[in-house]
């Protein structure tokens, strides 16, 4: 069966009634058979919910693993792996890492003995340099959020199992639609399903994804212990939201490419970063492993400035200035001061994140329109 047929026959119909849409269990508790025998392995919402359950094995299915686990939000499923470790374990993770993974890596899990290295993982010799006999994790975005670098995700499965590390992969840039980090390799598949996988804007969501037995049940006891769990409702919103995952991300690759070429051209822009263009440097790894370039696009200007940025950020029409990405509607945001606002103004800049650095989520509007807004907000920039 194609990709785009699984995507829409993501759950079956209801066995009780029969309805195609999932129905909404909005239940906390199930009545029981007898004290601890619970009718089809339901007894608490927290531990188990059917609408959950369903949002769970249709993720699964599209990234060709075997279990899935859904959360609250994307930092709830990232603060769940980074749970399996202990004390005096180390992590290895791209440099450029989403703000919020920095954030929990650095002040809250290095408060309890775990140790994070920071690299540019688009050269793989990097990662396999920072590894110890103490690594238990490398941690990708690929690409990256928000420089767009591209790491080669077999190469550093290899690399991380030969030193007997687990590979985690955020696959939320791409999706399973364009790729699919577990058949690469990865140890675990990680998702903000608030951005593409729901894609409206409208839920909050975080996804695991993996083949290990082992594992799942080390997971399944930490995600019932800790309780950050996906509510029913926004279960369901997130089911519906994929059922057109596949038409979405055509129309956001087609419209990217687009945007990308006309910034590439423009006199005030200084960097486009963006997999698609063969100018970037591991472009050949991008169309190896990925089956579309995605939707995100960052540029950054020729006068370098978080006032000039800032120019342009309030004179779009149709980007909306806002957090996230991954909606239908067009986003920009500014990672300096919104989304990599807590990560220190030297080490942005280190890994790439110019003052003038400017993220777009290209959403799925006419492209003529887009370049159009973009070139009249560029027009009021220095």
């Amino acid at each position: 069966m194609t990709f785009e047929t699984k995507i829409v026959h993501i759950s079956q119909p209801d066995e009780l009634t029969g309805a195609l849409s999932t129905p909404i269990y909005q239940t906390s508790s199930y009545q029981q058979i007898s004290p601890d025998n619970t009718k089809n392995g339901f007894a608490y919402s927290r531990t188990a919910n059917p609408t959950r359950k369903a949002a769970e094995e249709a993720v699964a299915l599209l990234e060709g693993g075997r279990f899935g686990f859904a959360f609250a939000s994307g930092l709830a499923a990232t603060d769940c792996v980074l749970k399996l470790l202990s004390a005096g374990d180390e992590v290895v993770s791209v440099d450029d890492v989403y703000g919020g993974t920095y954030r929990i890596l650095t002040t809250v899990y290095n408060r309890f003995g775990v140790k994070s290295t920071f690299v540019d993982s688009s050269d793989a010799k990097n990662v396999e340099r920072a590894m110890t006999d103490k690594t238990r994790f490398v941690w990708l975005e690929t690409p990256t959020n928000p420089t767009l670098k591209i790491s080669d995700i077999k190469a550093i499965a290899d690399i991380a199992h030969a030193r007997g590390a687990m590979l985690v992969v955020d696959n939320t840039f791409l999706s399973p639609a364009l790729q699919r980090p577990l058949e690469l390799g990865a140890d675990i598949a990680l998702h903000s399903a608030t951005k593409y996988l729901s894609g409206h804007g409208d839920v909050l969501a975080g996804f695991l994804v993996l083949n290990d037995e082992a594992l799942a049940e080390q997971l399944t006891y930490l995600q019932n212990t800790s309780g950050g769990v996906l509510a029913p409702q926004d279960s369901w919103l997130t089911i519906r939201g994929i059922r057109t995952l596949s038409l979405r991300m055509k129309k956001h690759c087609e419209n990217a490419i687009r945007v990308a070429e006309y910034l590439i051209k423009h006199p005030k822009v200084d960097k486009v970063y963006f997999p698609g263009l063969t100018t970037h440097k591991n472009h050949d790894v991008a169309a190896r492993q990925q089956s579309g370039f995605g939707g995100m696009v960052a540029f950054s200007l020729k006068n370098d400035t978080i006032e000039n940025a800032s120019k342009f950020l309030t004179s779009t029409q149709i980007f909306f200035l806002a957090e996230s990405l991954g909606d239908v509607f067009s986003l920009v945001s500014h990672p300096a001061t919104m989304t990599h606002k807590s990560t220190p103004a030297e080490v942005r800049r280190a890994t790439g994140i110019q003052d003038s650095l400017i993220r777009l989520s290209v959403g799925i509007e006419s492209a003529e329109d887009l370049i159009e807004d973009i070139e009249q907000a560029l027009e009021k920039s220095n």
